[in-house]
């Protein structure tokens, strides 16, 4: 069976073209790593590569990109809605096919001790790669942002896994982990208050007693004069996309706002889109090979 391990970097840079077409044709050049898409936005200032390949495709990607991204990103003049750490702020790695999540952790970890080596970029290992349990959550690592980290790693317990003991001083640090599949989903809502954004996303995040695999905060988007509720869901099967739009939707109704639209960054799940038509259609007895174009890459 082929290998393919998904890899989702997050980088902070979402306004410069030529720098984002950089940073993705360095990647697409990468022995065996096969770019899927690029995914930006000039709001959060911040782009989502998706590529996959094998593990050496990976590692090659991976350490391709960083070439491509360092000397184009300087957090020290950087500003956007997304909370940030590095320049490459987050490498993840999904197994696809053919792989074991313990051997995604093991791949974590030697990309991770590569990075440091060559880049000089701390390392935080994070998700099922994390070295302790008060590292597992992304938002813990992150916690502080790029302007805070040379305080927050005085403190031992927030030593970095790889690197040197002080962020890089352009780049920051980065969090690197094997995970699940995660949907960067985004609801925008009618409106320019940002409180109200603030208090949805408050009550639909797992951290607040609301859904148990959500992520989300309130974002505004002053080019097109909307906020935005800006959601990651770690785990769409036991708690689909459809589910939280229902919720957002009548928390926004509550305070009078309507829901103009949502996105997915980057790529998602067929299964996920699935379950939200078999939901608003009321399918009954839905079943994945009933898609036309499912049944002909099955063949």
């Amino acid at each position: 069976m082929r290998t393919i391990i998904e890899c989702v970097p997050n980088v902070s840079e979402g306004r410069d073209r030529n720098s984002i077409d950089a940073m993705a044709a360095a990647v697409r050049e990468a022995p065996g790593a096969r770019l899927l898409d690029v995914s930006s936005d000039s709001a959060h200032h911040r782009s989502v590569l998706t590529f996959v390949g094998d593990a050496a495709a990976v590692r090659a990607g991976v350490l391709a990109l960083f070439r491509a991204a360092l000397p184009r990103i300087d957090l020290r003049t950087h500003r956007g809605e997304h909370p940030r750490m590095g320049a490459v702020d987050v490498v993840p790695f999904i197994p696809v096919r053919g792989v074991t999540v313990e051997e995604c952790v093991a791949l974590s970890k030697e990309i991770g001790a590569a990075i440091a080596s060559e880049f000089g970029v701390p390392v935080f290992l994070y998700e099922d790669s994390a070295s302790a349990e008060h590292r597992r959550n992304l938002a813990d690592v992150r916690k502080g942002q790029f302007e805070g980290f040379a305080e927050k790693m005085k403190d031992a317990r927030w030593a970095p896994d790889f690197g040197p003991a002080a962020p890089h001083p352009s780049a920051g640090v980065v969090a690197v982990g094997a995970r699940p599949f995660l949907i960067a989903y985004n609801i925008n809502l009618g409106t320019r208050d940002l409180a109200i954004a603030d208090r949805i996303a408050k009550a639909i995040r797992h951290i607040s007693g609301g859904f148990r695999y959500v992520k989300a905060m309130g974002v505004e988007l002053a080019d097109r004069g909307l906020v935005q509720v800006s959601i990651n869901m770690t785990n769409f099967r036991k708690t689909p996309l459809h589910r939280v739009f229902d919720c957002v939707r009548a928390e926004a109704e509550r305070h009078g706002v309507p829901v103009v639209g949502s996105e997915i960054v980057g790529l998602s799940p067929a299964d996920a889109l699935y379950a939200a038509a078999e939901h608003y259609l009321r399918l009954e007895g839905f079943s994945a090979e009933q898609v036309l174009e499912t049944k002909l890459l099955g063949e």
